[in-house]
């Protein structure tokens, strides 16, 4: 998800194109919003015109009468203005709201069934930036882009052909700054484009900076690494102010030089005019209503540059939201399968699985659990173990082999329905920021507070629960900082126990807590056990003794498969393990 090389064309029409079809629930705020575009660039030209009548024809006759009746209307177009501006400007911010409320919806939903191989290399940082700013950058598109110019657009034209219609004469010398303007709003606009891309990507790297380290703070304090972070961050935050700068910069130079052009027309419709003035070749209310249409004309010109740098930056931003959305990151799922009951039996053939090109974890691997089995995997560090975990979750796609559950390939179920009968217990449990209840039920409202209750008596966890402030309302606060390791474990089998998975899945559930938790959640992982197939991934060999069979793996490849006497008694890998943690135990 790399920014460097995106700048986006003005009028990418196939971008253009496709932020329209969001606007398909909306298309009579659409419509109304063009009528109102049109209304704007007809009211605000034709007052300088009624004006210059007001002047000639009313002041200059001495007719009150019809002078009353001049100002009423022209005070009725002021008040009319003001309403359709009001609404302009209401509806097309409200248009862009609900698109971008629409565009972040599918964003997340789409985000959502992404492989975790994608979570894995980009930056969560950056997938915020994505999610939350740059969309919110789209909703200037409407709000202040494509309608804006449009309006402006219209205007300009209008303010022109009045001018010619009333002077041409006058109306050369008030436009013969225009090249000069013109060029230097060109020269702006890209280097303000340049400009606004760099301070979009220094926040997607500053954002993804402040999320990591956040996250990771005890690791930089633990390794004392205070000065060293702060330095980066002062270098990311650094290469954020000068690229806002250089954008103000731009803009301090470009409204001046704007302002200069533009007195510098005033001053020759001045001069030009009242020489015509004298000679009786042009009237006080024509002077009066140039001087007026120099002011309208010139306002939207200095405007309309940063309007197109506006539009630019939703443009590369909806570049940007829908390259996200056209990555195909989400694994396959059969969706015309929805509700199936899983017996509970599962079984590799010949796994071969990576997570980076052909760095294979897994090779060739095989084996078989039956219903009701529980098997224990064993192994060092990286030789495996987890992956498998996740291959059965469809966290990951596997490259070659087959996995089968109930003798069907687990590629052709519902991913959602597969998941609904699997329960994971992981070493690092994730809690929300809410109530013990609501992680526990993970807000499904079917669920009763009474079945809650059971399923923590179940895994004996009611003590625990008791002991804390408002019980099941309890707010363990973000990650879950407000509980040990331990009562996080057990939260996690109170959830498994309440959704009644048919397959249960352990990946080194205890081996991060003290002794007293271990045994709490032992007795738990011990109910939740029951009647049920179960995959237990232990680091300490002691919680597997029971199991029906022992796999061993190591650098990814089934070495042994045994109970735990069968395995000693083969002197091989499982018995070296043993030995080792029992000789770490005695030290």
């Amino acid at each position: 998800m790399s920014d460097k090389n995106i700048s986006g064309n003005l009028f990418d029409l196939k971008i253009l194109k496709r932020l329209l079809v969001f606007c398909g629930p909306y298309m009579k705020v659409f419509y109304i919003l063009i009528i109102l575009t049109l209304s704007l660039s007809v009211l605000q030209p034709i007052r300088p015109y009624i004006t210059q009548i007001i002047i000639d024809d009313y002041v200059s006759a001495n007719d009150l009468i019809g002078l009353k009746k001049m100002i009423v209307l022209l005070f009725s177009l002021l008040i009319l203005n003001a309403v359709v501006m009001y609404f302009h400007t209401y509806l097309s911010g409200w248009l862009g709201q609900n698109i971008i409320k629409d565009i972040r919806i599918k964003l997340f939903s789409h985000i959502q069934n992404f492989r975790l191989k994608f979570f894995d290399k980009t930056p969560i940082g950056r997938i915020v930036t994505r999610n939350v700013s740059d969309i919110e950058t789209i909703a200037d598109i409407f709000g202040q882009g494509i309608a804006s110019i449009i309006g402006d657009v219209l205007q300009l034209f209008g303010i022109v052909f009045l001018m010619f219609y009333i002077n041409w004469k006058l109306t050369l010398i008030s436009l013969a700054t225009l090249p000069f303007l013109f060029l230097t709003t060109y020269i702006f606009k890209e280097k303000v484009k340049v400009s606004f891309n760099d301070v979009r990507n220094a926040v997607a790297n500053l954002n993804s900076f402040v999320q990591e380290h956040i996250v990771g703070m005890n690791i930089v304090q633990i390794f004392g690494n205070e000065d060293k972070e702060y330095k980066k961050f002062k270098d990311i935050n650094n290469t954020h102010l000068h690229s806002n700068l250089k954008a103000v910069l731009y803009y301090s130079v470009y409204f001046p030089v704007m302002e200069l052009f533009t007195s510098i027309g005033l001053g020759l419709l001045i001069w030009f005019g009242s020489n015509q003035l004298f000679a009786g070749e042009v009237t006080l209310g024509v002077l009066i209503a140039f001087i007026m249409y120099l002011q309208l004309f010139f306002r939207p010109i200095r405007a309309i540059a940063d309007r197109f740098n506006t539009l630019q930056m939703g443009v590369v931003s909806s570049k940007r939201i829908f390259d996200l959305l056209d990555r195909t990151e989400d694994i396959k799922s059969n969706e015309r399968i929805q509700d199936i009951n899983i017996n509970g039996e599962v079984e590799f053939k010949n796994i071969w699985f990576a997570y980076n090109d052909d760095e294979y974890v897994l090779k060739n691997i095989s084996f078989k659990i039956k219903k009701g089995e529980s098997v224990g995997f064993v192994g060092s560090t990286g030789s495996g173990k987890t992956s498998i975990i996740n291959l059965i979750n469809r966290f990951y796609d596997f490259q070659k082999g087959s996995i089968l559950v109930d003798n069907k390939k687990i590629e052709d179920y519902n991913i959602l329905s597969l998941r609904d009968n699997l329960g994971l217990v992981s070493q690092d449990v994730f809690l929300f920021s809410d109530t013990i209840l609501n992680n526990i039920t993970l807000y499904n409202d079917n669920i009763s507070e009474k079945e809650v209750w059971s399923a923590i008596k179940k895994v004996g966890a009611e003590k625990f629960i008791d002991k804390l402030p408002n019980k099941l309302l309890f707010d363990v606060k973000e990650r879950g900082v407000s509980l040990s390791v331990g009562q996080r474990q057990l939260i996690s089998c109170i959830r498994i126990m309440l959704y009644d998975p048919k397959i249960i899945l352990l990946d080194e559930a205890t081996s991060s807590v003290d002794s007293e938790s271990e045994a709490m959640i032992q007795r738990a992982v011990s109910e939740i056990l029951k009647n049920r197939t179960s995959i237990v991934v232990a680091h300490r060999l002691s919680t597997i003794k029971e199991v029906d069979k022992i796999i061993v793996i190591e650098s990814g490849e089934i070495k042994e498969i045994g109970r735990h006497e069968e395995l000693l008694k083969l002197k091989g890998y499982y018995k070296k393990l043993y030995e080792m943690q029992y000789r770490n135990i005695m030290s």
